[in-house]
This record gives structure tokens, sequence and C-alpha cells, in this order.
């Protein structure tokens, strides 16, 4: 149970005297934290796992705010600010089912007074890379109203889901280097039944462009599949006898053994004993996408890259760590995203 009546808020002051009655000092020295959630509506079940996991976050006592703002400096030339679904009621709806305390729906005035920013968020060089690079000037315009936003709700923590993973890392680079007090609080993609990532989006495909672009999501299983195999082979590799000495006696060991999969690939089992495979892994995903170029109606493929989390740029093939497979595609005139996270090397 929420320790405020819920509400709709419009003003940062009103969002203030909800959040903080007493003042902020006064809820800081009560140990009473608050979240927020930031979104642009049309929330789905991915916004409300973001909101329950915020309102356990901070308990019964905390206060967690939604926002709900369609941001215009996120949306370049051509792309769907005008067609982005505005769904207000039904977002109070969900919000409130999934335990925030208010949602705070500004006015373009409220966020940006005076008109657009003349000061704005840089992203930097991770900000020109992949979505970057396919939407020049989005993580500006995106990092200038979380900023905004951070500052109009003051929150303890703020919670963002790891479908949008660059923009979680931008994010939590811009609060490290300019020192915003709040902690930013990573949640993984919530998928529907078939594996498509929930997005605010998915409601603009037809039911053949939907079974086309179930393709972004099983390259991506495809990838952690190729990879796990990697792990085993590399795994069963070891324990041979001779495990030690070069990486082909290895190979050679398995395929004496009559494993059909090693036999037929003994390169990639090679490979895989090293701890490398990163280009396998890439092409696994990338033969499921190429599929998809061919379906009707067909996937048009924007970016697949196995990029390092930290920066965003792509990882060697002899990577060892943790890695982020993403991609990037239209299916008619629906722009979508997804990832998923890989870890590369012995397993623990």
């Amino acid at each position: 149970m929420t320790s405020t009546t819920f509400a709709l808020v419009r003003t940062a002051d009103e969002l203030h005297a909800l959040a903080a009655p007493q003042g902020l000092a006064e809820n800081r020295s009560t140990g009473r934290r608050s979240a927020v959630v930031m979104t642009m509506g049309a929330l789905h079940d991915g916004h409300a796992t973001l909101v329950r996991t915020a309102r356990e976050s901070v308990g019964p006592d905390g206060f967690v705010v939604v926002t709900v703002f369609v941001n215009p400096l996120q949306f370049g030339a051509g792309e769907d600010l005008d067609r982005y679904p505005r769904t207000l009621d039904a977002d109070l709806r969900t919000a409130e089912e999934a335990g925030a305390d208010a949602v705070f729906a500004p006015s373009v005035d409220e966020v940006y007074p005076g008109g657009e920013p003349q000061v704005r968020i840089s992203a930097g060089p991770m900000g020109e890379r992949l979505e970057g690079a396919s939407r020049p000037g989005h993580f500006d315009g995106m990092l200038t109203v979380v900023a905004k936003l951070l500052h109009l709700t003051r929150p303890d923590l703020a919670f963002f889901g790891q479908k949008d993973a660059q923009q979680l890392a931008l994010i939590r680079r811009m609060v490290r280097d300019l020192n915003f007090p709040a902690e930013i609080v990573g949640v993984p993609t919530v998928r529907e039944t078939d594996g498509l990532a929930l997005s605010s989006r998915n409601r603009y495909l037809s039911a053949g462009e939907r079974r086309t672009a179930l393709a972004l999501s099983r390259a991506l299983f495809a990838a952690s599949d190729r990879l796990a195999a990697q792990h085993a082979l590399r795994a069963r590799a070891d324990s041979l006898p001779g495990a030690h000495n070069r990486a082909e006696t290895r190979a050679e060991g398995l395929s004496r053994l009559g494993e059909a999969r090693a036999a037929a690939d003994a390169h990639a089992v090679a490979q895989a004993a090293e701890g490398g495979g990163a280009e396998a892994v890439r092409a696994a995903a990338r033969a499921v996408v190429d599929d998809a170029a061919k379906a009707e109606p067909p996937l048009t493929l924007d970016y697949l890259a196995l990029v390092d989390p930290a920066d965003f740029t792509e990882v060697a093939d002899d990577h060892d760590g943790e890695a982020l497979l993403a991609v990037a595609a239209r299916v008619g005139s629906t722009r979508l995203i997804d990832n998923i996270p890989l870890m590369f090397g012995a397993t623990k």
C-alpha cells in the first residue's frame, strides 16, 4: 500500500508538494526515499515492471512518480513525434495499478520554459554510435530531458529498462560525469510470450509485420545459444587428454569422440577452446536477420553489433568478458530495437 493518494500532477511545484510535503530535508532525515520512472507514455507491462521494481526498492513508505512526457528534442526529421501514441487515461490506470503514487505529465512549457533550450547535454562519442549514428542528435535530446526531469523530480533512484541499453549506459555516464545525486537502476527487458521485446511501437505492427519482427529476438537467442555451445565445447575440450597443449589437439580429440557437432565444425571447437568466437556469435545472429530480409514483409536491418557495454565499440574476436549484442531494424514503417547481454570467457 502506497503512502499517498494517487494523483496526476502537471507542474514541478505540485509534484514537490506531494512528494515531500514537509520539505526535501525532512524526507531525507526520516529516510523516506523517492523513485522516478521516466516514460513517454503509452505504458505497457515493461513500464509497469519498472514501476513495481521502484515500489519494491523504496518500500511502502517511499514515493514513486512516473513521468509522462513526449520529448520533442529526441525526434529527428521524419521521425514519429506526431504519430507517437498518447494514451494518458490508460497510462494513469497502469501506473496506479503498478504501485505509483503519482504521474507527472508536464507540458512542453513546464519542461522547456521559454522554448527549446539553448544549452543542452552532449552525449559525446558514445552517443554517435549505433542508435546515435542512425538518429543524429537523439541522445543529446534524451540526456537533456533526463537531466531536466532528474532536477524536476528530485529522486533518490531512477529506473530505466535494459531494452534501451545504449540510453541506459549514457544516462549512467552522465550521472557519474556530472555528479547527479540520483542512483540509476537498470531493469531487465520484458518480453511478450512470443519473445518480442515490449515496446510502445509494437502496436504499429500488422500481423504479418509482427511475424517478421520476431527475427530480432530470434537472432539474439541464436547468438546466445551459439555462445553457450562454445562454452560447452571449450569445457569439454579442456577435459580431454592433452587439453593443455594446442587447441587443434583438443578439437581433434572431440572429433574422435564422434560428437557430430564438433566433427562438423572442428575449427569452431578449436576457437572455443581458446576462448574466442565473437565472430561466430555475430554470424549466428546475422543468419537469422538475413533470412528475415527475404520474408514478406521483409526486415530491413539498420545495425547488428556486438559491443563493449562500457563504450559501445565493437569487440574483437578474442574478446573476454561482458558484451552486448544489439540490433535495430525496420519492418514496414516501424523501427524496433533489441539487445541481449553476453559473457565471453570462462564461466565461474
